[in-house]
């Protein structure tokens, strides 16, 4: 199955800078850690244990009242949104595991937004394992602090591209990758595909997210589109294994702030496409910031795929 809201024509821009402190709480982030609370929820309907690994783990938790996120307050059009709207019933179910974690983070107002971490720390079981990689130096510190005394999870300071050969598979060989760079080189893509090239082969069972951002549509689209021929022409994968959904809360060709973002996600619980086709039109519309927002939620991935949706 496949729905895509109308794309504006392409755009090309230079690389951007995402140090999350400044976003945390986003509408990127609703959509990226729905969809990592999703999987997450999956991996726990089988009793045997599995592992997350992080590539680029960030601080694992975010103060909304620090200098950073009180600059730029994005958490407010973003799950700040979700906290008072009345939330209808496939919207409910698929923002549930991820809203839990927000609301028991936060019983007396919102104050801290969980990262990808937290998000993966909470709905992990006492089996399972986390393996967090976070390359500066004192958010690696930050890091360290907030699990020294969670037996879960392991935090390196490290690279998390270059981490990835030597992690995988893992032992339990159930779990799933996050990559979600702060794309701050301006050739993050590139790197991104290197790394699946690599830890695909090494582990081809495993479930993979990428997070990128549609601040330039026309390499997300040729990131999507070229990873999803690799899989499918050279791995064998079937096309149903591949899942993309990207959300816009304006026209993308809009200056500013960073208008549209989402995921690819490799080897997807089977229930996890329904569950966003039932979302993201609702989400679309409660997180519309401007005039040409929007949403598509599609897989197997081919070249033609992405020039039909493109002239639509």
């Amino acid at each position: 199955m496949r729905a895509m809201e109308t794309l504006p024509e392409k755009r090309y821009s230079a690389g951007m800078n995402y140090r999350h402190a400044f976003h945390a709480g986003n509408f990127a982030d609703v959509l990226k850690h729905c969809v990592l609370a999703l999987c997450l929820e999956h991996l726990k309907s089988k009793p045997k244990p599995f592992r997350v690994i992080d590539t680029h783990a960030g601080i694992g938790g975010y103060d909304l009242a620090s200098s950073e996120a009180a600059r730029s307050p994005e958490w407010k059009d973003g799950i700040g949104r979700l906290l008072n709207a009345d939330l209808p019933e496939a919207a409910a179910g698929a923002l549930a595991p991820y809203l839990d974690v927000v609301r028991a983070l936060n019983p007396d107002g919102m104050r801290h937004y969980p990262g990808s971490p937290e998000i993966s720390a909470r709905l992990s079981r006492a089996d399972d394992r986390i393996h967090l990689c976070e390359l500066h130096e004192a958010d690696a510190k930050t890091l360290d602090d907030r699990y020294r005394r969670d037996a879960r999870v392991k935090v390196e300071r490290r690279d998390g591209y270059k981490a990835l050969k030597s992690l995988l598979p893992p032992k339990e060989k159930r779990g799933l990758v996050l990559i979600d760079p702060p794309f701050e080189d301006r050739d993050e893509l590139a790197h991104m595909a290197e790394a699946v090239n690599g830890a695909f082969g090494q582990w081809p069972t495993g479930t993979y997210i990428f997070w990128r951002s549609l601040k330039n549509l026309w390499a997300a689209d040729r990131f999507d589109n070229g990873l999803a021929e690799w899989l499918i022409a050279e791995k064998g994968i079937e096309p149903e294994k591949i899942l993309r959904a990207d959300l816009w809360v304006r026209d993308l060709a809009s200056e500013g702030k960073l208008a549209g973002a989402g995921v690819v996600v490799i080897n997807p619980p089977f229930t996890l496409e329904e569950k966003l086709l039932g979302l993201m039109p609702w989400l679309a519309d409660t997180l519309a910031q401007g005039d040409g927002y929007g949403w598509r939620v599609d897989g197997g991935l081919t070249d033609e795929d992405v020039e039909e949706g493109l002239e639509e």
